[in-house]
């Protein structure tokens, strides 16, 4: 077999791959739910204790943007303050306050500061 006949294949053989992979982490992570949101509303920003593959976004603004107002991951919870205070603040998943509702910020104790991007 010619040689451009066996680079042909390999190209292909590559991107199908790279299809393949792309849509496996699209149907089986948030990444690209996540890198949408990111692109489409500059308020959106990544916690940085998490990351784009697995911070998933479960209340989002219903206004004129589209930011996440609470996040979790494997670890923590997320809620997104805004202030000059914090960004964003974050709790364990495995924490023990009285009465923990997940979505609703005043049941939160200890809540940690999240990093300033």
């Amino acid at each position: 077999m010619p040689h451009h006949f066996r680079i042909a294949r390999f190209a292909i053989a590559g991107a199908l791959f790279a299809i393949a992979a792309f849509a496996v982490v699209g149907t089986t992570t948030p990444a690209l739910s996540n890198a949408w949101l990111m692109l489409t509303d500059r308020s959106n920003i990544l916690p940085a204790e998490s990351s784009i593959v697995s911070f998933e976004p479960y209340v989002i603004n219903q206004g004129s943007s589209n930011y996440w107002v609470y996040g979790k991951d494997r670890t923590n919870y997320y809620h997104f303050a805004h202030t000059e205070q914090a960004l964003y603040v974050y709790v364990p998943v495995s924490n023990t306050c009285p009465g923990f509702d997940q979505r609703n910020i005043h049941t939160w104790c200890n809540v940690r500061i999240g990093k300033r991007h």
